[in-house]
């Protein structure tokens, strides 16, 4: 990717230098690191509201009385273990 834009940033000499390092101890430009921690940070951002999505559907799924007590759950796995173990 051809370079367009000059970004200049205030770092204290060591967090810069810190980061210099890493870059050369991973083998990569300076800007890469860069880019890669956008990416994982919008990365981890999406999967966020991808999780608190999840979580209200199973919130509301319980409201709507869909669900499964946990300890119903626990008690139905601890059976089909049982049951899977004396097959063996």
């Amino acid at each position: 990717m051809p370079k367009q834009v000059i970004f200049t940033m205030k770092l204290e000499p060591e967090l810069r230098a810190e980061f210099m390092a890493e870059a050369e101890a991973a083998h990569r430009p300076a800007s890469q690191v860069l880019r890669e921690l956008v990416q994982r940070q919008r990365e981890s951002r999406e999967y966020d509201k991808f999780l608190r999505r999840k979580v209200e559907a199973g919130r509301a799924s319980m409201r709507a009385g869909l669900g499964q007590p946990n300890d119903e759950v626990e008690a139905e796995f601890a059976a089909w273990r049982a049951s899977v173990a004396s097959q063996a």
